[in-house]
């Protein structure tokens, strides 16, 4: 006998495309760090996103997954274009897709933001400010940014991925020209908020025409970024409007940035989530299904947000990776929360680093890390970047 859960998680969402998404739990992008240095999915990643879906989510979607080797965030980030091993990436979106789960692409380019000893950064304005220096991008780059993602889209597409996603959040370029911080242009592209997302709207215009009606095309986008004279909320539920008239089939709220200095969202204090808030007021401004990314902890945080209505699919992060089979157990009752690590006076991007190598852990089937194991998984993360870097460096210059 079939018992049917009463869990508002396990309810199908059909998004505008007409793909339907099996469940309300998602994955949302982080920076696995699982690319093999040179751009390429190693085996390991691909044994990371079978085990997410065979957990019982209905979308994984791989971080930061870059056009050209130009403008990567991380040494471990996948490069799709012509020169990328088709094979491997088809072998991901393969294993992504188990049990009818859907793998999705987070197309991005981290702009100013691009770890700087493999690229030149560049955004939308020059800044010199500590720990961020950059170049800005001409008129001609920028008209090129748009076709560069659709190539990315239509390869994903041909590849066998279910969806991609456009990075225009956590500041990352997209989210830079957004902001008035990185953003000091005066052309089309500065200025006003109808400027500073004119960028955004071509590249999901481009994005759109390059694939078929049914592929999934979300985006990402911040609620704040959390810095004073920033792209701040009311900004943001303007752009939710403009993004209303485009054909967009999942829009993901989160928020903050990886602004030197600046506290990460994933590393706040207290109890999320950190934008329903947001998502109820987003809500009001759009009919495109809304996921919401950030701090849930808890089933009952998770259910809260889709039975009141404010949120189409949750997106979880670190607590996938504490505890990868966490759907299963959250759509059957079975668990409430995962035991999430308390850190005693952890460095800044220490965190990050712990959580990363874990990661590492679930694709290896390895014994999960302890908080005390916090150093050594500082240690081993900086130089595997280190690693990378050198591979990078060597494959792309």
């Amino acid at each position: 006998m079939i018992i049917e859960s009463s869990s508002p998680l396990d309810q199908p969402l059909s998004l505008p495309c007409g793909v339907k998404l099996k469940n309300r739990i998602a994955k949302s992008a982080m920076s696995d760090s699982l690319g093999d240095g040179a751009g390429n999915p190693t085996n390991d990643q691909i044994t990371l996103y079978e085990r997410w879906a065979k957990g019982g989510l209905a979308l994984s979607i791989v971080g930061e997954v870059q056009g050209t080797p130009h403008f990567a965030e991380k040494p471990g980030n996948l490069i799709l274009n012509n020169h990328s091993d088709w094979e491997q990436l088809e072998r991901l979106a393969k294993a992504g897709a188990t049990d009818n789960a859907q793998l999705w692409l987070q197309l991005g380019h981290a702009g100013a933001m691009a770890d700087a000893p493999i690229s030149t950064p560049k955004g939308p304005s020059a800044l010199d400010l500590p720990g961020l220096s950059c170049g800005a991008l001409s008129l001609s780059e920028i008209h090129a940014l748009p076709a560069e993602f659709a190539r990315t889209a239509h390869l994903a597409q041909k590849l066998g991925f279910g969806g991609v996603e456009l990075h225009a959040a956590h500041g990352f370029l997209l989210n830079q020209f957004l902001s008035p911080l990185f953003n000091k242009r005066n052309d089309a592209y500065g200025g006003s908020l109808q400027n500073r997302m004119r960028l955004l709207l071509e590249v999901i215009s481009t994005v759109r025409d390059a694939v078929v009606p049914e592929f999934p095309v979300g985006i990402k986008l911040n609620a704040t970024d959390q810095l004073e004279g920033g792209f701040a909320e009311d900004e943001a539920l303007d752009v939710v409007a403009a993004l209303d008239k485009t054909n967009i089939d999942l829009i993901d709220i989160s928020g903050g940035t990886y602004f030197p200095g600046a506290a990460s969202s994933s590393d706040r204090a207290g109890a999320g989530p950190y934008f329903l808030d947001f998502a109820g007021l987003a809500r009001a401004m759009t009919r495109i299904p809304l996921m919401v990314t950030g701090g849930f902890k808890t089933l009952a945080q998770a259910e809260n947000a889709i039975g009141g209505g404010a949120a189409d699919i949750v997106g979880l992060a670190r607590a996938l990776v504490i505890d990868p089979e966490l759907p299963t157990f959250w759509l059957s009752r079975q668990r409430a929360e995962p035991p999430f690590p308390r850190f005693q006076s952890p460095p800044e991007g220490g965190v990050t680093a712990w959580y990363t190598m874990q990661i590492t852990q679930n694709a290896k089937g390895g014994t999960p890390l302890a908080p005390e194991d916090l150093e050594g998984a500082i240690y081993a993360y900086e130089s595997r970047d280190d690693e990378r870097r050198r591979i990078w460096k060597s494959k792309h210059s």
